[in-house]
C-alpha cells in the first residue's frame, strides 16, 4: 500500500530531526524514534519504516545533503517523498547551519594505530535499479553540501596523507618495506595537476596511481570527479586506483575502486558525480 502524504510528512520530519541531531554530535535512539512514529503510520512494520528511511537517505543525497549513518540509500523512491523532503529541508535553518559547518570544518590526519581495520568492501553499482523520477529544484536556491565538502581542501589533504600512511603499512605487511619507503604524497611533492594524489606500488613493484576522495559521511555518499581525472584514469586504467575514504572524522574506512571508474559507479555526465544507486 502506498504511503499517504500524512505518513510521508511524518517520517520525513522525524528523519530530519535525527539528521539534525547527528550533525550536531548529539545522541539519539533510532529505536525510540521508530516507536514514536508507528502511532502515526497506520500500522507500518519495522521493516517498512526502515526501508522508507533508506528512501529518504536517497532523497537527501539528491538534494545535496548527507544522510543518516546506518540508513543505506535506496534510490527507487516515490515522487511524493522527494517533494516532501524538498519542502521540509527548505525551512530548516538549523539543519542548514549544521550541514554547512560539517562540510566546511577543517580536518587533521587521525592517529591510526591499527590499519588492518580500515579496509572496507565497496558498494555495488546498482545496474538494475530503477531511478526515481523526482527531479529536485532545491539546488538552484540552496546549497549542495556534498559538493561543498568535496571542495574542503583541509579534509582532502588530511585524507591524502592518511592514504599515504595506509599504503606504507600495506606494503610493509606484504614484505615490501623497500617499496613502502618510496610511497609519495605527490599532490604535495609535485603538485595537484597529475590526476592522482599518492604514488604507491603493487606487491610486484608496478606503480599504483591513487586518487583519494574523502568524506566525513557514510560509505554510499557520492563523490565528484573532473573530466581531466577521468581522462587520465581511462588511459592508465591498469595502474589507477580510486580510494574512497568515508566516516573520516569518526573512524576512517576506505574502499578501493581499481581501473576504469565506469565499471564501479554511475556517472552523471554533467558534473561527473559518481554514485552507487
Amino acid at each position: 500500500m502506498d504511503w499517504s502524504r500524512e505518513e510521508v510528512e511524518a517520517i520525513v520530519a522525524d528523519y530530519l530531526q535525527m539528521l539534525t541531531l547527528e550533525l550536531a554530535g548529539q545522541s539519539f535512539s533510532k529505536t525510540e524514534h521508530r516507536r514514536r512514529l508507528q502511532s502515526k503510520l497506520k500500522g507500518r512494520s519495522d521493516g517498512s519504516i526502515e526501508f522508507k528511511h533508506g528512501n529518504i537517505s536517497a532523497a537527501m543525497i539528491d538534494l545535496g545533503f548527507p544522510y543518516i549513518r546506518g540508513y543505506k540509500p535506496r534510490a527507487n523512491y516515490q515522487t511524493l517523498l522527494g517533494t516532501v523532503a524538498e519542502q521540509q529541508v527548505s525551512g530548516k535553518a538549523t539543519l542548514d547551519q549544521l550541514a554547512l559547518a560539517a562540510v566546511q570544518q577543517p580536518a587533521v590526519v587521525p592517529i591510526q594505530t591499527d590499519f588492518s581495520k580500515v579496509l572496507s568492501d565497496s558498494p555495488l553499482r546498482q545496474h538494475a535499479v530503477k531511478q526515481s523520477q523526482y527531479a529536485p529544484t532545491f539546488r538552484a536556491a540552496k546549497r549542495d553540501y556534498l559538493e561543498r565538502e568535496a571542495r574542503n581542501q583541509s579534509l582532502g589533504l588530511a585524507g591524502e596523507e592518511f592514504v599515504a600512511q595506509f599504503e606504507h603499512w600495506r606494503l610493509v605487511e606484504v614484505g615490501q618495506r623497500g617499496l613502502a619507503e618510496k610511497v609519495q604524497h605527490v599532490a604535495q611533492t609535485k603538485g595537484d595537476g597529475l590526476g592522482y594524489d599518492v604514488l604507491s606500488f603493487d606487491s610486484n613493484g608496478r606503480e599504483r596511481l591513487i586518487e583519494v576522495k574523502t568524506t566525513t559521511f557514510g560509505r554510499d555518499t557520492p563523490f565528484f570527479v573532473s573530466r581531466g581525472e577521468l581522462s587520465l584514469w581511462r588511459s592508465a586504467k591498469d595502474q589507477f586506483h580510486l580510494y574512497r575514504l568515508f566516516e573520516f572524522r569518526n573512524a576512517p574506512r576506505l574502499f578501493d575502486l581499481p581501473g576504469a571508474l565506469e565499471q564501479h559507479c554511475l556517472l552523471n555526465p554533467v558534473t561527473y558525480r559518481a554514485s552507487f544507486n
